[in-house]
């Protein structure tokens, strides 16, 4: 197997940047990056994952195609998390919001302590 390289930031020098060597549906790749070996590490067994799963359970063997559906997926996973997570934002905002107008009243309301006690 020929090792493929990726690059993560193309703006690093690529000599001087640590390499990782992570497998991917049966192919050696060689990733240069600053990024944590373990995340990376990580990052290519759910890759890896995802794919078997995926070629399980289609009759396709063309690993590109594999690989795009793959790819696919975990878009769709990214957009149904960011899209929970912009809701989750919006819901606290607007519980921040009734939260303040609260306080605004209650700071407004006359005191009927005793302040000299």
């Amino acid at each position: 197997m020929n090792p493929n390289t990726i690059d993560f930031d193309r703006n690093f020098d690529a000599n001087a940047s640590p390499t990782i060597k992570v497998e991917i549906y049966d192919q050696a790749y060689t990733v240069r990056s600053d990024g944590d070996p373990e995340y990376l590490k990580e990052l290519a067994e759910y890759v890896d994952r995802r794919m078997r799963e995926i070629s399980s359970g289609t009759l396709t063997v063309d690993s590109r195609k594999v690989a795009i559906l793959a790819a696919l997926y975990i878009a769709d996973e990214l957009h149904q998390l960011r899209r929970m997570h912009e809701q989750a934002d919006a819901q606290l905002a607007t519980r921040s919001a009734e939260c303040s107008e609260m306080l605004d009243r209650l700071l407004k309301l006359p005191r009927s302590f005793d302040q000299s006690a």
